[in-house]
């Protein structure tokens, strides 16, 4: 039980963590970066970060690893961060943040129903009562329950539907990858594969007037340290001992509540009821998700 609630602990923080990341994004482009350059550089910052701390934890013994995990990884890389990237960039280039943000937190609906499939994990009437509520929560979250303006291009909802999707499977192939690997080598060889991916597919490099920007580039080791190699070390670390992929997207939809957060306490964003209201279905969600193991458990 109280592993469990550790793991769980765990993902919590990795999606306060990931709050922080339209925090860099917007230093970046605001420092003369693009959204394509920003995420490869995400990456691959993270990757030689995650080099150096591996070797340090764990020594060259770490990236030793299974076929199946390095199968897992490499579908992590590829789906769940390289193709995720680019559908909800081309989802945002179409029809915007808002609406790009609240398909993407449709990926809960999506992992409950591929961990059915793959893990054969029960989809109980509190479970689908927490969902409800967590999407309900996230939009709300995201768009203060302001939905004028919003468009609604059927190749833009596509993207923003594809990006949920990818999105929601990194729950299962990192469950799978975390299962026989250190957290700190998945971490590693996830962005491994993922910048090498976006590498072929973006070239981003040529999406930028000057690739080595010192203030770009010293922003994005800030990006890559704290929302991105420390989020997935926590990530995969909670990942390792769950024994239900379907609640992890919904304990780390805690990054919606801390990324609006940020918005109004340093962008200055304006603060709606909806806002408010999304923020307390957010956090009631995960506490139902929570309260309902924590009974199951209890043998009550």
């Amino acid at each position: 039980m109280k592993t469990e609630f550790k793991s769980y602990a765990y993902i919590f923080i990795a999606g306060s963590l990931w709050g922080t990341i339209g925090l860099f994004v917007k230093y970046m482009e605001q420092s003369g970066s693009t959204s394509t350059y920003t995420s490869f550089l995400r990456m691959g910052l993270g990757l030689l970060l995650l080099v150096v701390i591996t070797l340090a934890k764990d020594g060259p013994g770490a990236f030793r690893i299974g076929k199946g995990t390095l199968i897992s990884c490499i579908l992590l890389g590829f789906i769940c961060q390289a193709v995720y990237n680019l559908a909800y960039s081309n989802a945002v280039n179409t029809i915007g943040v808002s609406l790009s943000s609240v398909l993407l937190y449709t990926s809960p609906i999506f992992t409950s129903i591929t961990s059915f499939l793959f893990f054969h994990e029960k989809l109980g009437r509190r479970k689908l009562i927490a969902l409800l509520i967590n999407i309900i929560g996230c939009t709300l979250t995201v768009t203060g329950g302001n939905f004028t303006g919003l468009s609604f291009a059927v190749s833009g909802l596509l993207f923003g539907v594809a990006s949920g999707f990818c999105y929601s499977l990194a729950p299962i192939f990192g469950r799978l990858a975390a299962d026989e690997g250190s957290p700190f080598a998945v971490s590693t060889y996830n962005f491994l594969f993922a910048t090498i991916f976006l590498a072929i597919f973006t070239r981003p490099w040529t999406t930028v007037e000057n690739p080595l920007n010192p203030k770009v580039l010293a922003i994005g080791v800030g990006f890559a340290l704290i929302p991105t190699a420390l989020g997935y070390i926590f990530y995969f670390s909670g990942l390792k001992n769950i024994t239900e992929s379907s609640k992890v997207p919904v304990v780390a939809s805690i990054e919606t509540v801390v990324a609006t957060i940020i918005g109004i306490l340093i962008f200055h964003e304006n603060l709606r009821l909806g806002n408010i209201l999304g923020i307390a279905c957010v956090l009631g969600s995960i506490a139902i998700m929570n309260l309902t193991w924590n009974k199951r458990k209890a043998g009550t």
